[in-house]
């Protein structure tokens, strides 16, 4: 006597633990599933919640639903369609193949939505944890993509043993399956499902750049320079530059005003300074952090100081490449990094004689030889093969800006050299106590032959202050 097969049903349970079996490269059981339009429909939904509720994990307190993302990032689905449909275009009786394109369809649909819960708890914990994804982009793409290509290669697995045994077809589909894995990492929507309030750094709608405020600019950097104070005849004035040109992560942009704030009390430089900066709440007050802001901004600098007498000191915090590249984030206006070569031609230009210039990035030693000589001081948060650290969504401020301006020159000294000597020992204990794994960071500085007495000159005359 013999015993009669299970029989098919359209349940999603049997649809998911079928899915959860070829998760681990075990065939699928099709005499126990069947496929239909609303099991279609019904697992693409649970996909698209599940994205959504993932999603507001990544987002700490209060959140604001942003509907109009359901609508975007399709194409990856709609390539994983044509993907079962290439390679298993109809009916097929052969042992291990899917018995259509619909029940192909059905199981990716329900092996990837059990793939998406491992990865997302996986990556999940990893961004609650303390990992600087900022300081440690090898480790961090790595464990990004790792999971990634593990998904993509057990769901090419899965389709390449259901499909159909002509080549071309089983080459289609995998280029289609690819494809759809590109799409959800570069296309799948963007800013995201949810956005927090605006004084925190989740994703976020893009910026929107009315003609109005692109045509401002021009005039809002000529009157910040028009309300700068003139140099004073027979004082060497300190003129002062912060440059964030970083949006969308507010370590930056609250750096930037310390400086300039530090600077400002304790080197007499208060109405005597420019702040560039790209940030969504300061579209309209604020110029820009552009390298043709910058370069302006420098021009103006020259033409209000005694290019021999005053001294100018800029400061560039920002992420930083090991190409010596200052990176600029605006999106969605494309803005050029800055480099050292280019500081140097406007500096050079400008005619600008005494140079303080301050660099707080990873891999900023870049910067070192490009701009220095005898009457420039040029110091980084890093040597030219390491990170610096603390640029982080859940940073207050770097670890190099903290030790450097808040805590010595805020506190304790007037001197560039010492609060930089200073500031590398704190440093390195905290980068220890915070566990970073990529090597000291090692900050650098040069100091011209003709810049340090002129300096001392200077933090004498401040002293008494």
């Amino acid at each position: 006597m013999s015993l009669a097969a299970p029989p098919r049903r359209a349940s999603l349970g049997a649809w998911l633990r079928e899915g959860a079996r070829t998760m681990v490269l075990r065939h699928p059981r099709w005499e126990r599933v069947h496929a239909t339009p609303l099991m279609v429909a019904l697992l693409l939904s649970l996909t698209i919640a599940f994205a959504i509720g993932i999603g507001r994990l990544y987002v700490d307190g209060a959140a604001v639903f942003l509907w109009r993302s359901v609508f975007t990032g399709w194409a990856g689905q709609l390539l994983i369609v044509w993907a079962c449909y290439a390679v298993r275009p109809g009916p097929s009786s052969r042992p291990g193949s899917a018995p259509g394109p619909a029940h192909l369809l059905c199981l990716m649909l329900a092996q990837g939505l059990c793939l998406s819960a491992v990865v997302g708890a996986i990556t999940l914990a990893i961004y609650r944890s303390d990992f600087q994804w900022e300081e440690r982009p090898v480790a961090a793409w790595a464990m990004w993509l790792a999971p990634f290509g593990c998904s993509l290669a057990i769901q090419l697995a899965t389709m390449l043993r259901a499909a159909d045994r002509k080549a071309w077809r089983k080459l289609q589909g995998a280029l289609a399956l690819v494809l759809a894995y590109g799409c959800s990492l570069y296309i799948a929507p963007h800013p995201g499902y949810w956005n927090a309030p605006a004084d925190t750094e989740a994703r976020q709608e893009p910026i929107r750049f009315t003609q109005d405020i692109v045509e401002d600019q021009g005039p809002l950097l000529d009157e910040k320079v028009g309300e700068l104070k003139p140099q004073r005849p027979g004082i060497a004035d300190m003129y002062t530059i912060t440059f964030a040109p970083y949006e969308g992560q507010e370590v930056f942009r609250r750096e930037s005003r310390m400086v300039s704030e530090v600077m400002a009390k304790r080197f007499d430089a208060a109405g005597r300074g420019l702040q560039l900066l790209n940030h969504r709440d300061n579209l309209e007050d604020m110029p820009w952090a552009t390298p043709t802001n910058l370069q302006r901004a420098i021009e103006s600098m020259a033409a209000t100081m005694d290019k021999e007498e005053d001294v100018l000191f800029i400061h560039l915090t920002s992420h930083g490449a090991k190409n010596g590249e200052l990176a600029a984030n605006f999106w969605p206006l494309d803005v050029d990094p800055v480099t050292p070569t280019e500081l140097r031609k406007w500096l050079d230009e400008a005619g600008i004689r005494h140079r303080v210039i301050s660099i707080s990035a990873c891999f900023a030693g870049n910067w070192i030889a490009p701009l220095a000589n005898d009457d420039t001081l040029v110091m980084t948060a890093s040597d030219a093969t390491h990170t610096s650290y603390g640029c982080g969504h859940k940073s207050p401020l770097t670890f190099f800006g903290r030790a450097m301006y808040d805590e010595q020159l805020r506190n304790s000294t007037l001197s560039f050299e010492e609060a930089h000597a200073a500031a590398r020992n704190i440093i390195a204990q905290r980068e220890k106590e915070a566990g970073k794994d990529d090597g000291y960071s090692n900050p650098q500085i040069k100091v011209g032959s003709r810049i340090r007495p002129y300096l001392e000159q200077m933090r004498a005359r401040l002293a008494p202050r």
